[in-house]
């Protein structure tokens, strides 16, 4: 079989959604033809995350690497995006209801915030092993959690713990120590030049970080040392924005066009 691309059909197979233009987009790091294929509902709702992110070397947990997490605990959301893990944190003492709801949806793994501010200790043990339970693929403390609590899940939670990091001032090497795998850096404009500051220290712990909402932050981020980038999506007003305003804009085409071109304004004055 000759598999050169002038070979190829204009259109490959049906609900692929790939051209010949195409072709070498879909290429992986490799070299190697990666086909994609989505359907016409779901394919037209997919929420992407950033191309950019697939640069980044992504980590590796329980055997998936993973390279963006999208930060949301919108179930409407989750179900229509194409992150490979769910990042579920949230400003509020966490609840199992909501890991519950997380879990159900996602078709990723989820990665469930515990607490460590307001919550803790035995509080945090306890959403931790309901969390496990439902089958998340790691548990995410806050910058506040104590070392106490970091120890505490460490012995009972058979899963990953992610450790977020807001500062130079966090107990970086400490909370390592009494169990956090993984570190979640969140600290705003400052990620980038963080992530460089522990990347220089920890050159082999794995890093997740914020990557901002433009392609110029989330490639620095990568740059500077992160694995895997977390990703807020748009949110559900944003999106319904856009999708207004084209039903707007295809009313008004589609009434110019039966209608000699004239807007409603012009037909009603012509009548």
């Amino acid at each position: 079989m000759n598999d050169s691309l002038n070979d190829k059909p204009d259109i490959l197979p049906e609900n692929s959604g790939n051209t010949k233009d195409d072709f070498e987009e879909l290429k992986d790091s490799n070299g190697k033809f990666r086909p994609e294929v989505k359907s016409d509902l779901r394919g037209a709702s997919l929420i992407e995350t950033p191309k950019i992110i697939r640069q980044a070397s992504g980590i590796l947990i329980q055997g998936r690497r993973i390279k963006s997490f999208l930060f949301s605990t919108d179930v409407s959301i989750i179900n229509y995006s194409d992150a490979d893990a769910i990042l579920a944190i949230y400003p509020g003492s966490p609840h199992p209801a909501i890991i519950h709801a997380v879990t159900l949806v996602a078709s990723q793994p989820v990665i469930a915030g515990v607490g460590g501010g307001l919550t803790n200790g035995k509080r945090s043990a306890i959403v931790a092993t309901f969390a496990e339970a439902h089958g998340v693929l790691g548990v995410v403390v806050n910058s506040p959690a104590s070392l106490e609590t970091i120890q505490l899940l460490n012995e009972i939670v058979d899963c990953p713990i992610i450790g977020t990091v807001v500062s130079y001032y966090d107990e970086l090497e400490a909370k390592m120590k009494l169990g956090v795998d993984i570190l979640n850096v969140a600290a705003g404009k400052e990620t980038a030049k963080l992530v460089r500051w522990i990347r220089e220290r920890y050159p082999q712990v794995p890093i997740i970080a914020t990557g901002g909402s433009s392609e110029e932050s989330i490639r620095e981020t990568i740059d500077a040392g992160a694995n895997a980038i977390s990703w807020t999506p748009p949110t559900n007003a944003e999106l319904f924005r856009v999708k207004m305003e084209k039903y707007r804009a295809d009313k008004r085409h589609d009434f110019m066009e039966s209608h000699d071109g004239m807007t409603m304004a012009e037909y009603e004055q012509h009548k």
